[in-house]
């Protein structure tokens, strides 16, 4: 990768504050553009769940990296990519030393998530330009080809899983479309869908747990966290996996089997053990609490 700006990033500070005076330059209250990229979560100097926006050309005078992907599954061959990587703009933003995650919010309701680990595994790149090109002249999506990727999308230089939790391997997140980024603590995100009752502490929960904060978290909300694209809370889900456990796992599996017009991506990897410990981890939310 040929990165035109060095950076360390030490990982016991690994978000370091940036004086808001530093920053505050780069936040407009207002969009100016269509262009402009939302931001919000914890922000310098400004109320929790404030929304700001930054210009595009403010974000192309950032540091930025270039290299060629080779494996994007969003295009067909090897592309050229410019852009910021994730964890050098939250420290450009200014965002306080606590925030460890960041946010990626598409215009259909998909969140992608990116934690800390994620972060210092992978590197994740706020693409720019593609081939050179602005967003109105990057291909189309490579599943219907008639969707545009822009505003801003999100690649890597190369991806090599980093985790493994029973046959759920860590996976690309490569989402495209993406309007927004919020710089949030992980803590907080992960808390919205920690597993309570009983059997939280079961292993076969805690792996289900796991392997939903990087799946399930993308398309289903538990309140005001997680992606909206399904239109499944994570309480209907639940109710769904204490009722019908077996209907829930052929669900997980293979959607379109149970509904044709679906628009989850199926999960034939997924052995037994990992749709019972998903069925588990769901039906933990709808069990008693311990008095």
């Amino acid at each position: 990768m040929r990165c035109v700006w060095a950076i360390v990033l030490a990982l016991s500070v690994f978000f370091l504050p940036i004086a808001s005076a530093q920053s505050s330059h780069l936040f407009h209250e207002k969009r100016q553009l269509p262009s402009d990229l939302e931001v919000g979560g914890d922000l310098p100097g400004l109320p929790a769940d404030s929304t700001r926006y930054i210009a595009r050309d403010e974000l192309l005078a950032m540091p930025q990296v270039s290299f060629t992907a080779k494996d994007d599954s969003n295009f067909t061959g090897p592309t050229m990519i410019d852009g910021v990587r994730l964890e050098d703009l939250a420290q450009l933003v200014g965002s306080v030393s606590s925030v460890d995650m960041v946010v990626a919010v598409c215009d259909d309701g998909y969140r992608a998530n990116y934690p800390r680990s994620y972060l210092t595994a992978h590197h994740p790149v706020l693409v720019l330009s593609v081939n050179g090109q602005p967003p109105n002249g990057w291909p189309k999506d490579a599943h219907d080809h008639s969707f545009d990727m822009g505003p801003y999308m999100i690649s890597h230089q190369h991806f090599a899983p980093s985790f493994k939790v029973l046959s759920h391997v860590d996976e690309a997140q490569i989402p495209w479309g993406v309007v927004r980024l919020e710089f949030r603590r992980e803590k907080a995100v992960f808390d919205a869908i920690a597993p309570s009752g009983p059997h939280e502490r079961d292993r076969a929960v805690r792996d289900g747990f796991r392997i939903a904060q990087q799946n399930c978290l993308r398309c289903h909300n538990s309140g005001s966290e997680g992606g909206k694209k399904s239109g499944r809370s994570w309480g209907s889900l639940s109710a769904l996996a204490g009722k019908s456990p077996e209907e829930f796992s052929g669900y997980i599996r293979n959607p379109s089997a149970k509904n044709p017009s679906a628009q989850m991506p199926g999960n034939p990897q997924y052995d037994d053990a990992t749709l019972s410990a998903l069925t588990e981890y769901f039906q933990a939310f709808s069990q008693p609490t311990k008095p």
